[in-house]
């Protein structure tokens, strides 16, 4: 398996509970407590992380003009429904 690209350390301050989770994580998963920060950090990522992104990304689309009139878009949705599309 090819060794990750890892950054230089980082210093991280997190409630002695979340810690503690961490720590019988890493114990009962025989992992080190670095693996169950960075697989949660990548989990968070993943899903709340790339919602917020997305979320920024719709707005500055739309800060572009790139959005469409939601009065059009049903608008259109209606002529489909009644079968009278373009």
């Amino acid at each position: 398996m090819a060794e990750p690209n890892l950054s230089g350390p980082i210093t991280l301050r997190i409630p002695q509970d979340v810690l503690a989770e961490i720590e019988k994580i890493a114990a009962v998963s025989d992992r080190t407590r670095s693996w169950v920060i960075v697989r949660a950090l990548r989990l968070y990522l993943a899903g709340e992380g790339k919602e917020i992104l997305d979320v920024a990304g719709g707005i500055e689309e739309l800060a572009a003009g790139k959005g469409e009139d939601m009065d059009d878009v049903i608008a259109d949705i209606e002529k489909i429904v009644r079968g009278n599309a373009a």
